[in-house]
């Protein structure tokens, strides 16, 4: 299935006030689907779970009709609270993806050659999953879907990768 055709998702890299706080423009790279104006989206992870209205669609110095995946676009959300989205967090199609606080991943560790740093039962580690760092223990819910590929940390060096194998609720 193309990634077009499949449910709208869409990771929030920055967010910007505008209208002296009265609108809210998200911005990132949509990862699939599809989005226009009127067209309602969920918030995943970090707190979200509201469902919002989208008020328009901004592109590189345009206003597409429509944005699909691949595009950097900003979403104007009106009515959302200063702080209630956040870098991290994902903006998808009502109902089509999850926030979990605890998974099961395939991991693979990198070698000290490759850069990788030492890892001991016990060490804390730091996790990226789609920008959003979260501890082991995942002490936030964060967006997840199973297959979803990462990337962890180790004391600020890169220590392996991994990929979800089961979610659990």
């Amino acid at each position: 299935m193309d990634a077009a055709e499949k449910p709208f998702l869409m990771v929030v890299e920055d967010v910007f006030l505008l209208n002296q706080g009265t609108v809210v423009r998200a911005t990132g790279r949509m990862e699939r689907g599809r989005v226009r104006a009127a067209d309602d989206v969920e918030t995943v992870g970090f707190g979200g779970g509201s469902i919002i209205r989208v008020a328009g669609v901004d592109g590189y110095r345009v206003r597409p009709g429509e944005a699909v995946a691949g595009m950097n676009v900003g979403l104007l959300l009106p009515g959302v609270e200063a702080g209630a989205d956040a870098p991290g967090q994902v903006l998808a199609a009502p109902g089509s993806i999850g926030a979990h606080a605890a998974f099961g991943a395939d991991l693979a560790l990198f070698s000290q050659e490759q850069g990788g740093a030492e890892v001991r039962t016990g060490d804390g580690l730091s996790f990226s999953i789609r920008g959003a760092a979260v501890t082991v223990t995942l002490e936030q819910p964060a967006a997840l879907e199973d297959g979803r590929s990462f990337a962890f940390r180790h004391h600020a060096r890169a220590a392996g990768s991994g990929t979800v194998t089961r979610l659990v609720p």
